[in-house]
């Protein structure tokens, strides 16, 4: 058999793919010296009409070149070696990189390790961040075209969508120039990128569900999606792993453009602060003990709380001791009115003959009233207690937490809100503290133990609270229970 010489010059050695567009094959460069090995890539246009070929080969021309300042630019983008057209076709040759795609390495070992992924993810977010400032979308970031090189180990992106793109110009009944074929995979690609309007998010969709893919080995056809939302139902697969990556790779993933990372730099960001997470204590800062106020007021023992909100509870402490010694005065002030004496029955004092001892006034124990709980006409909101303030974080299963949500509560509270996303499911608690909390809300129904509990009973809205709870713990140091 006759080996094929394209252009005169690459000799190839086997057909790599084939597909919509053309062929790929694994060439020799028989004008180099090292007959160095290299891929070529023959394109055809979809249509070939005599009326856009021109159009098509300067579009081919002008893409050819942006590929060669991507790959001239990073080592983690194959480099172009020359394009040329022959018989009517077109050919890209690139740099052949030596390894194996994501999808081999995935058969080869299975599952990948978090910390392996990670490290995917960390050094290719460079490369999509650049490409991005390029105001390139690549539309095609999948297992199959991600390389982990040989001799490095790095991952490469290959299979750029444009050169692509301008193959499948036509020109469509009313005489406009348009693109009949969407680039992307499909399961890969998001909503907006199938509609033929990716946005460079798109990317980070697509990177998202190739590591979801890694860790799971769930392609995404294989996930069920949330009816409601659209979002993809992937969590119950990666158990194992760690909340404060999970709530990356949801975000990346989100259906809509506006829920996810904005850029491939934010993403980084994120995943580059997960590299030395800290461990949790128990506590964090214990108290002195608190001096009572007052010997008829002594103050509620409080749990253990972090430094920088004493001050604000010893400081709500005291108000709720004013208001109950406000209350009093004011019964005695209207004491006369309401049962006035009548002086003329009253003619001496009588002596009492029991010595009645009384009876401290003890103040109850400080909690946070639910928003919903409190009568709009009761004299707890007359009293100026922060209504905003709640144990009852039911709304953690209605709408989106937010840092804003989450700035200046300590670990006690971020541990509670936490684990209310749990208990409104019916869970129970190993930690006897956090058992005693939940025993006296009165929405609380344990049923599962720890062991038992299934996570499946959690929206996919209440497990990204929860992930974000917990990372924004992790990031600042605040946790109270075990």
């Amino acid at each position: 058999m006759t080996i094929q010489l394209l252009n005169d010059r690459y000799q190839v050695i086997r057909t790599l793919g084939a597909g919509g567009f053309g062929e790929t094959y694994l060439a020799e460069d028989t004008y180099m010296p090292s007959r160095r090995r290299c891929v070529v890539k023959q394109l055809r246009p979809i249509q070939n009409n005599p009326q856009i070929y021109q159009l098509v080969q300067e579009r081919f021309q002008r893409e050819a070149a942006i590929l060669e300042d991507l790959g001239g630019t990073t080592d983690q983008i194959p480099g172009l070696y020359a394009y040329f057209l022959a018989d009517g076709q077109f050919y890209l040759v690139q740099e052949w990189v030596e390894g194996d795609t994501l999808t081999a390495k995935f058969k080869q070992q299975g599952l990948l390790t978090e910390a392996a992924v990670q490290e995917i993810l960390i050094n290719l977010l460079p490369v999509l961040e650049y490409v991005h400032s390029q105001r390139i979308v690549h539309r095609d970031i999948k297992p199959d075209n991600i390389i982990l090189r040989h001799r490095d180990g790095k991952p490469v992106l290959i299979d750029f969508g444009a050169v692509r793109e301008s193959m499948g110009t036509v020109v469509n009944s009313q005489g406009d120039v348009t693109s009949s074929i969407v680039i992307g995979t499909p399961g890969y690609m998001p909503s907006e990128q199938a509609a033929g309007r990716p946005v460079y998010s798109s990317d980070l969709y697509s990177l998202g569900l190739t590591a979801i893919y890694l860790l799971t080995g769930k392609q995404p056809q294989q996930l069920e999606i949330d009816p409601q939302t659209g979002e993809m139902i992937w969590r119950e697969y990666g158990s194992h792993i760690s909340p404060a990556l999970a709530i990356v790779l949801e975000r990346a993933i989100a259906y809509h453009p506006r829920d996810r990372y904005s850029t491939a730099r934010a993403m980084l960001d994120d995943l580059q602060a997960l590299s030395n997470p800290i461990p949790p204590t128990q506590p964090y800062f214990t108290p002195p003990p608190v001096t009572p106020a007052s010997p008829t007021l002594p103050v509620a023992p409080q749990a253990t709380i972090s430094g920088n909100n004493q001050k604000g509870i010893r400081s709500k402490l005291i108000g709720v001791g004013l208001i109950v010694a406000s209350s009093i005065v004011q019964l005695f002030l209207v004491m006369p009115i309401l049962f006035p004496v009548d002086e003329n029955k009253v003619t001496e004092p009588v002596e009492s003959k029991t010595t009645v001892t009384p009876t401290p006034v003890t103040t109850p124990p400080v909690v946070q009233i639910p928003i919903e709980n409190i009568d709009p006409g009761s004299s707890v909101k007359s009293a100026s207690v922060d209504v905003n303030t709640t144990d009852n974080y039911l709304w953690l299963s209605q709408r989106t937490v937010t840092d804003a949500d989450l700035e200046g509560k300590n670990g006690y509270t971020l541990d509670i809100m936490r684990n209310t996303v749990f208990a409104r499911h019916g869970r129970r608690f190993d930690n006897q503290d956090l058992q005693d909390y939940f025993n006296n809300q009165p929405w609380y129904n344990p049923q599962y133990s720890p062991q038992e509990f299934p996570v499946k009973l959690l929206s996919t809205l209440e497990q990204r609270n929860v992930d974000s709870i917990a990372a924004y713990q992790t990031r600042n140091n605040l946790r109270y229970f075990k």
